[in-house]
């Protein structure tokens, strides 16, 4: 089975970009199609609209970040979203889900979100959370894929080997910049450090540089807007073996439209 996962998705760029991605990943076969959709609306955010049209372009799962209440709409809404999960590592009583199962023919794919500790606030541990979802999922899920939204890389690579064996995948999100280290562990979990991100290329993480460099330069507060121009695709393949639910393999796309 192979599942194409897409890095961060910025703003109207990143959903064009994402649309071609799709298609590409569809047209070599790819089983399942999941994304981090958490920066799909102006930057910063989803709006319940945006993620309904990343489902329309063909998206099976969208996961989330720390941006998912940035639209405060969203909030009242990811109830009724099935297929878009926010991290499970919030406290208890925040609306939404932290894990999905999706389906291609009778194969069943969970999908569980995760948001790192490191620089990222104090939600509960994301190691313990992971133990306890696989857990209750070893007689539902055929393969299991984490995405881990976090920003230290070593938090990152600590959880991908912790999970080595146990997940078919680790793959992290939130720096919107894609990592060369894509690797199968030695007990076959596929890893990488970050996806990347969906979105402007001449850009800072996204935004347009104009509205960036000032705050580096002066301290002072500016209010940052999606890039434009060129934008590119970062995704991975993870082809994962049916029998086992280990990955065979992990490949790194990187392409500018």
């Amino acid at each position: 089975m192979k599942v194409a996962f897409f890095g961060d998705i910025v703003g109207k760029p990143g959903r064009t970009a994402l649309e071609d991605g799709i298609k590409a990943a569809r047209s070599e076969g790819a089983d399942f199609i999941v994304i981090n959709g958490e920066n799909a609306s102006g930057g910063i955010g989803l709006t319940p609209e945006n993620a309904d049209q990343l489902l329309k372009m063909g998206a099976d799962l969208i996961t989330t970040g720390n941006h998912v209440w940035n639209k405060k709409e969203m909030a009242d809404r990811i109830v009724s979203l099935d297929r878009v999960i926010r991290p499970a590592n919030y406290p208890p009583g925040v609306p939404g889900r932290g894990f999905a199962v999706v389906r291609s023919n009778s194969f069943r794919l969970a999908v569980i979100n995760l948001q790192g500790r490191v620089f990222m606030g104090g939600n509960d541990c994301p190691f313990r959370k992971a133990d306890e979802i696989i857990e209750s999922l070893s007689k539902d899920a055929d393969a299991i894929i984490v995405d881990f939204h976090a920003e230290a890389t070593s938090e990152k690579n600590a959880l991908g080997i912790y999970l080595d064996g146990r997940a078919a995948a680790v793959v992290g999100t939130h720096t919107h910049v894609q990592t060369a280290d894509e690797r199968v562990l030695p007990n076959g979990t596929a890893y990488i450090t970050d996806v990347g991100m969906c979105g402007p290329v001449d850009s800072v993480i996204g935004m347009e540089s104009s509205t960036v460099i000032p705050r580096f330069l002066t301290g002072m507060p500016t209010k940052f807007e999606v890039g434009g121009g060129r934008a590119m695709v970062n995704a991975v393949i993870i082809d994962i073996d049916h029998s086992t639910g280990k990955s065979r393999s992990i490949e790194r796309i990187n392409y500018t439209l």
